[in-house]
């Protein structure tokens, strides 16, 4: 059994695909990046509503919930596009290939 995380896969499983680790390890990074960029995100956002504050009245709460709707944004966002790396990371370790590029136009 090899440790994966808080799992544990099997050795079998483990050396059919040699870049499980690697690309369990971009996972995790790609989450913490989203947990960092949730709480900079959202302290920013309230720091800056803070001083917008000052120049327009409205209560505290309000700033609270936008910068946590803020946080979460980006959070989502950054999460989203390093996990995409680690797809084509994974999709590369698996095949040696690199997947087809879609082209900086389109988005998905």
């Amino acid at each position: 059994m090899v440790n994966l995380g808080l799992s544990r896969v099997d050795d079998a499983v483990a050396a059919k695909h040699p870049g499980l680790g690697e690309y369990a390890a971009c996972q995790s990074n790609a989450f913490m990046k989203g947990i960092f960029t949730f709480v900079t995100g959202t302290g920013a956002t309230l720091g800056l509503q803070v001083f917008v504050q000052r120049k327009f009245k409205y209560p505290f709460q309000w700033n609270v919930l936008v910068a946590v709707i803020a946080g979460s944004v980006a959070s989502y966002w950054v999460t989203r596009v390093e996990s995409q790396k680690c797809s084509n990371l994974w999709l590369f370790l698996e095949t040696g290939q690199l997947p087809t590029d879609v082209g900086t136009d389109q988005r998905n």
